[in-house]
């Protein structure tokens, strides 16, 4: 447990650096599929250098179930306001995979679940957040087991060859917040990147993402944004997408 707890606080660290995630979503016609974020952090490994295989950390090559974890602390999450047993419940549908090798210089995150409708999964950035922001310590007297707050959340859904993704503001206060702490970092960021990558069961007939780019099938979209932007304006990756039928 303590490898994958040394994971996940990379991966704290990662959400405050410099980052490059890709948001992918497999649909079949039935509507159900698979929706996963994946980090892959090599580069920024290569650019710490040798300093990192001073550790002495053993390479790591992990999956854990959120849902064996919270069955786990089950007891101590019962401790908990019932608002962020909640939280909490949210993640039961994911998975993580996380590779660390310090030595060859490999980092990679991959958050994913199958869902049934994709109406009811989670916002995968925010599910990535609160799975790294639990992980690294459990011990909910100290306050550790609470998910992070996300001032914002994002909607899909898939009816009738359509599909949407859409992100809405639920707190402006925490929002601007967040915005406030970026100070300073904003330089940093600027080079980061957040990459839709959502694979559809027909051929896309059209999108209000004039900027995507498709596969040579036409069934893949493929859809990158600055992270920072994406961090000061939730909505710049709002979509709709439509399938020929």
């Amino acid at each position: 447990m303590k490898k994958i707890q040394l994971a996940i606080l990379a991966a704290i660290i990662l959400l405050a650096a410099s980052c490059n995630f890709t948001e992918e979503i497999h649909l079949k016609e039935d509507g159900s599929g698979r929706l996963s974020i994946n980090f892959d952090g090599s580069e920024m490994m290569d650019m710490a250098g040798d300093e990192l295989t001073k550790t002495n950390e053993k390479p790591i090559d992990s999956i854990i179930s959120f849902k064996d974890f919270l069955e786990e602390k089950k007891d101590s999450i019962a401790q908990l306001p019932l608002e962020e047993q909640e939280k909490l419940k949210k993640l039961e549908p994911f998975n993580m995979r996380m590779i660390m090798d310090p030595e060859q210089k490999v980092m990679k995150f991959d958050l994913f679940s199958e869902f049934k409708d994709v109406s009811d999964v989670n916002d995968a950035f925010a599910a990535f957040q609160d799975a790294s922001s639990i992980g690294n310590n459990s011990n909910p007297q100290q306050g550790q087991m609470k998910p992070t707050e996300q001032p914002t959340e994002v909607y899909y859904t898939f009816k009738k060859n359509k599909f949407t993704r859409k992100a809405e503001i639920l707190d402006q206060e925490l929002f601007q917040q967040q915005l406030d702490s970026l100070e300073g970092a904003e330089m940093f960021l600027s080079g980061s990147t957040y990459t839709l990558k959502y694979h559809f069961p027909k051929k896309i007939k059209s999108t209000t993402a004039e900027a995507a780019t498709f596969s040579q099938d036409g069934k893949t979209l493929i859809y990158e944004v600055n992270f920072l932007d994406l961090i000061k304006d939730p909505s710049v990756l709002d979509l709709e997408v439509e399938l020929e039928k």
